[in-house]
């Protein structure tokens, strides 16, 4: 036990003088061992933790300045919640009174294009768009298009800042997201979440409805916002929240910005969306109907009302018939059959595949240009 004890001792000297030596005569040793520690230290970046960012301040910096503040005003006839004669410059007659409204929008274009919401300028009397430094400039309303509750405003200035835009289709369930806007006019306003869901449709808020759904929050005030991505790139307008107080839940929407964009474009183009029609009206297949035809579940679309010398009326379609396949696809809800008329260009061919009396017909129709 004790020649052990004189051993370990003996080690532990040998093993200090050795240390002593090496610091002395040999200090570049250690230095070097310390330099390779602290470039281990540096060799994550500073920026991020375990993938995922720590600020997104630079791509807030790069959408922010595209992003503008919408006032809207409108004459009442009964008292109004405020007074905007002053800042829109027209006197009001005895007895009317101004109500305002603010909303936001997008620069899209060097010409000073403006996406935003169709509901943020409705009825307005008098439209202004604050820019982020301040400036207010006067709007003219280039088009709308109720039916995805977009709308494109025009200001003209030699200088605006113009968004980058991205592709919606590229989103996927999970990615971080925030939301550009002016909500309750506290001025602009930056939030963040994430992509809760993509497609989502009859909600009831448009016509034609392919939103992407966020945790981001939406309030009143944002509508007509950018949504962007985390580089700062536009990837949606912010159009609408589901809440019950009004305030924001975590349930937000926002139009896909593919969608956005193609519809600006015609507006520019023609000052209206082209978009086709049969001149039919249809309805869902429960299951009472499947079971009529001889269905083993619920599915295509049962034609309810046909307009005299339409386009269906002229292809051959007939009340009762059940709609299955529209262009090849299936189609097993009166929103899925309306979007694909829609996008279906007026002029072009649209195959229809039907049942009528237990038996298969399939049909070709002229589709014509909805009306406006």
């Amino acid at each position: 036990m004790v020649n052990f004890s004189r051993f370990l001792l003996q080690a532990a000297l040998t093993g200090v003088a050795i240390a002593v030596v090496v610091a002395v005569f040999f200090p570049h040793v250690l230095d070097r061992d310390r330099a390779e520690r602290a470039e281990l230290q540096v060799a994550t970046p500073l920026s991020t933790t375990n993938g995922a960012a720590v600020s997104y301040a630079d791509g807030v910096e790069r959408a922010a300045p595209a992003v503008v503040n919408i006032m809207t005003s409108r004459v009442l006839d009964t008292p109004g919640i405020l007074d905007l004669h002053e800042f829109f410059g027209q006197p009001m007659p005895p007895g009317d009174t101004e109500q305002a409204s603010l909303g936001s929008g997008v620069i899209m274009t060097d010409r000073g294009h403006i996406l935003t919401n169709h509901h943020v300028i409705e009825e307005a009397d008098a439209i202004a768009v604050v820019l982020p430094n301040g400036d207010a400039h006067p709007v003219e309303i280039i088009g709308i298009d109720p039916d995805t509750d977009l709308a494109v405003l025009r200001i003209r200035t030699d200088e605006v800042a113009v968004a980058t835009v991205g592709h919606s289709r590229d989103l996927r369930v999970g990615d971080v997201v925030l939301a550009i806007g002016n909500p309750f006019g506290v001025g602009q306003t930056v939030t963040q979440g994430i992509v809760s869901a993509t497609g989502r449709n009859q909600l009831g808020i448009n016509t034609f409805e392919d939103f992407i759904q966020t945790d981001a929050a939406i309030n009143p005030g944002n509508s007509g916002g950018a949504l962007i991505n985390a580089k700062g790139e536009v990837i949606g307008i912010n159009t609408a929240i589901f809440s019950r107080s009004g305030g924001s839940h975590g349930i937000g929407f926002a139009i896909p910005v593919d969608l956005a964009r193609d519809v600006m474009t015609e507006i520019i183009e023609q000052g209206y969306v082209a978009r086709g029609w049969l001149g039919i009206e249809v309805q869902a297949m429960n299951r009472e109907l499947a079971d009529s035809f001889g269905l083993d579940a619920p599915r295509g679309v049962l034609v309810a009302g046909i307009l005299r010398d339409g386009p269906a009326q002229e292809a051959g379609i007939e009340i009762g018939d059940a709609i299955t396949h529209l262009n090849g696809d299936a189609v097993n809800s009166p929103r899925e059959a309306l979007n694909v008329i829609a996008r279906t260009d007026p002029g072009a061919d649209l195959s229809i595949k039907l049942l009528r009396d237990g038996e298969e017909v399939e049909l070709e129709a002229s589709v014509a240009q909805r009306p406006i």
